[in-house]
């Protein structure tokens, strides 16, 4: 293999990352949106359950060679889909899609510090700057001082969302490689969108709410774009490092920022500032290379 087509086959699975960074950033908007017209845990089921069944129509003949790891992967990573995105989606009730894009980020300096955890990797001093440089931004983006912080229950429950996207992050790079990604991606999807269902009365959902051609719009558009964002990140990270994949995730807030700014969202200058250290914080904090990757880490 010359050395033109080792740079494309290395660089096509970034490029795809970039991609569904961006779309992911466009669906907070479409998300706040929709809240107007649902609850946000059976919206979350349902934007789950069709985008489940979008892959399954094309992957059904596959289903039969299902196995063991695929099930376990399948099931533990829709577990924490449903956690992250329900509670993600619960806090745009009460917070702008711009905020909750930047403490979304968070979750990126979180994937090495939960690595540290489960798989005693210590993460160098960079990764410390980045953490410290994030939980600056953290208060200024949330209108905290550091004589007195308090989180209102959307930012919490954002900040809770963006500790399952970090695990959904790790657990994808610990299968990959090891389970078929078409069968996992679908019992992820469907996973997750029971799991939703069954959380709905233990968030208040307790009655269904009406269905209107707005919900069925959005959602069918965002369920499309759920198959596109699991699938190709499941795709992608075979061969992507998780923390490098985390580097290009941290363009989803400022792609959320700018649809935001289209849509009329306005932050304030000093949450503005805060969403510049948080992405700072990310950059920083992926400085220094590793000398062991950490997909060798969490494979063992």
């Amino acid at each position: 293999m010359n050395f033109n087509q080792s740079f494309k086959n290395f660089i096509a699975p970034e490029i795809v990352l970039v991609f569904v960074t961006m779309i992911w950033g466009g669906t907070f908007l479409a998300v706040h949106y929709i809240l107007n017209y649902t609850t946000p845990m059976f919206f979350v089921g349902c934007r789950f359950l069709i985008a489940g069944f979008i892959l399954l129509f094309f992957t059904f003949k596959q289903l039969k060679n299902i196995n063991k790891n695929d099930l376990i992967a399948g099931i533990l990573i829709g577990g924490v889909l449903a956690f992250s995105y329900g509670l993600q989606t619960i806090g745009l009730k009460t917070i702008t899609s711009s905020e909750s894009a930047f403490l979304t980020a968070l979750y990126i300096p979180l994937v090495p510090i939960l690595i540290w955890i489960f798989y005693r990797k210590l993460p160098n001093i960079f990764i410390w700057i980045g953490v410290f440089s994030a939980f600056i931004g953290l208060i200024l983006l949330t209108g905290n001082s550091f004589n007195g912080i308090n989180f209102n229950s959307g930012q919490i429950y954002t900040l809770l969302s963006a500790i399952g996207i970090a695990l959904e992050i790790i657990l994808i790079s610990k299968f990959a490689g090891k389970v078929n990604l078409k069968r996992v991606t679908v019992i992820q999807l469907l996973g997750a969108s029971i799991f939703c269902f069954l959380f709905m009365p233990f968030v208040g959902e307790t009655e269904l709410p009406d269905i209107s051609w707005q919900f069925i719009v959005i959602t069918v558009g965002l369920g499309f774009a759920s198959t596109l964002i699991q699938f190709s990140m499941n795709w992608a990270q075979r061969t992507v490092d998780p923390s490098r994949a985390a580097i290009i995730y941290a363009g989803e807030p400022v792609w959320a920022a700018i649809f935001g700014r289209l849509a009329g969202e306005r932050l304030p200058f000093l949450a503005i500032i805060g969403g510049v250290f948080v992405i700072l914080g990310v950059l920083i904090s992926e400085l220094k290379p590793k000398t062991r990757t950490v997909r060798d880490s969490i494979g063992n």
